[in-house]
């Protein structure tokens, strides 16, 4: 049985919104594993979800300090034979932030088979050498993006399979 993880980033509450939409939460409780690339705003997001499953989160550049006190740069996870690499995607080097997500990986020993990063809250799901790279957008917040989004991923035999999920315009 796949592992079912719901991939989120830039939820930006109580900034950009006021609580996670009916939908993410729903989601949540029907995930195995919860991952948040960050810019949470403040862990009130993080201890919400841990209340509806495991989660695996880093900080992001809007950050308040207790989040940067609490959560990493950077994280690696492994489920069902996949090693999954998370990161906001502000850091580093690179022209853009799929760049920076993967230089934030690179020489990882064994490396991730997915990369799951934010901070342009624009949804992207492609392969780049042999690594896919998800970033599910922003829920709350999905500026230049045609709609706020959200991700999961699969995990199952060392396999990953993701998806994009477009939530309506409030």
């Amino acid at each position: 049985m796949a592992t079912r993880v719901l991939v989120l980033s830039d939820t930006h509450i109580p900034g950009r919104a006021r609580a996670l939409p009916p939908a993410v939460l729903e989601a949540a409780a029907a995930a195995d594993l919860i991952i948040h690339a960050g810019d949470l705003v403040s862990l009130d997001v993080y201890d919400e979800l841990a209340l509806l499953a495991p989660v695996v989160a880093v900080h992001g550049n809007v950050d308040g300090p207790e989040v940067y006190r609490r959560l990493p740069p950077r994280a690696v996870v492994e489920r069902d034979g996949v090693r999954v690499g998370v990161t906001h995607g502000h850091l580093g080097r690179g022209r853009s932030t799929p760049e920076r997500a993967l230089a934030a990986f690179a020489g990882e020993e064994p490396p991730p088979a997915v990369v799951v990063f934010g901070h342009s809250h624009q949804p992207l799901l492609e392969r780049r050498g042999g690594v896919l790279l998800l970033n599910p957008g922003s829920p709350t917040d999905p500026r230049w993006a045609p709609a706020p989004s959200y991700g999961w991923l699969e995990l199952e035999g060392g396999e990953a399979r993701a998806r994009l999920v477009q939530l309506p315009r409030r």
